[in-house]
């Protein structure tokens, strides 16, 4: 196992009531991405169970921080290939006009 690293790990869930997908990015101290990833699925379990109507899609995605978080780090980064002009990519991916921020 290698030296403890920080992890943000992303895992989406599907609240059926509201009808909405939620992404979460939770951080962790872990040895391996696989470990990272494995606490944040039983974190995401219990999330779950203490709401109604959610259910965790099993879908994660782990990135490993340099060094310690603080003020600024990153604490998540995923790079997709795409073709597509910048205002469409954010348009098809992230500015849907379908976002719940709150």
């Amino acid at each position: 196992m290698d030296e403890p690293s920080w992890y943000g790990v992303r895992c989406v869930f599907r609240h059926r009531e509201l009808g909405v997908y939620e992404e979460r990015v939770t951080l962790w101290t872990a040895g391996s991405l696989d470990d990272a990833i494995g606490r944040a699925e039983a974190e995401a379990l219990e999330y779950c169970a203490a709401l109604e109507e959610v259910d965790y899609t099993g879908f994660a995605e782990a990135f490993k921080m340099d060094g310690v978080p603080g003020e600024g780090a990153e604490v998540f980064s995923l790079m997709r290939e795409s073709d597509l002009p910048s205002g469409t990519y954010v348009g098809k991916f992230f500015a849907t006009g379908r976002e719940r921020i709150s």
